[in-house]
């Protein structure tokens, strides 16, 4: 299995309930989210569990939630089946679930970036009228054109973000 490669997932992905069964069946699932809900003051496992589906899919609240569930897959991938993958990856907030897996940055540091990064991402848009579509099959130029005559001084649309041309 030398071509084994793990791609985590962004904010997007959540939803209540996840990383449970991993909180049942594995002890170093406990421990990932005891240190999640320490390093941020939050208690990470309430909200995947029992919390409400708007209140994790807040910026500020989804980016650790994610993360923490990222990393539990990969270190309960790692301890049951241990095949050490040759390249770990990340969509957008996947990323530092990789480098944490990579070893480049510790979880409690990644925790703590994910948070922070989630209350400025959130506070960028406080009244929480913006949102985000991906679009596929245009053109940037046209793209720009489309949401220059649809933007208003009240309610500016653009370009935000361009993953990729493929």
């Amino acid at each position: 299995m030398n071509n084994l490669a793990f791609l985590f997932p962004g904010q997007g992905s959540q939803f209540v309930g996840m990383g449970k069964q991993f909180w049942n069946d594995f002890v170093l699932a406990k421990r990932l989210f005891e240190e999640a809900s320490d390093a941020i003051s939050l208690d990470v496992k309430k909200l995947c569990f029992n919390g409400d589906m708007n209140e994790l899919t807040k910026t500020m609240n989804a980016q650790p939630a994610i993360l923490t569930v990222s990393v539990i897959a990969f270190q309960v991938y790692m301890q049951e089946i241990g095949v050490k993958p040759r390249l770990l990856a990340g969509h957008s907030l996947g990323e530092y679930s990789a480098l944490v897996c990579a070893g480049a940055l510790s979880f409690q540091d990644a925790v703590t970036l994910v948070r922070q990064r989630g209350i400025l991402m959130q506070n960028a848009d406080p009244q929480q009228q913006g949102t985000m579509a991906a679009v596929t099959h245009l053109s940037l130029q046209t793209l720009q054109e489309i949401c220059s005559k649809v933007s208003t001084e009240d309610f500016p649309a653009g370009v935000a973000c361009m993953n990729s041309e493929q």
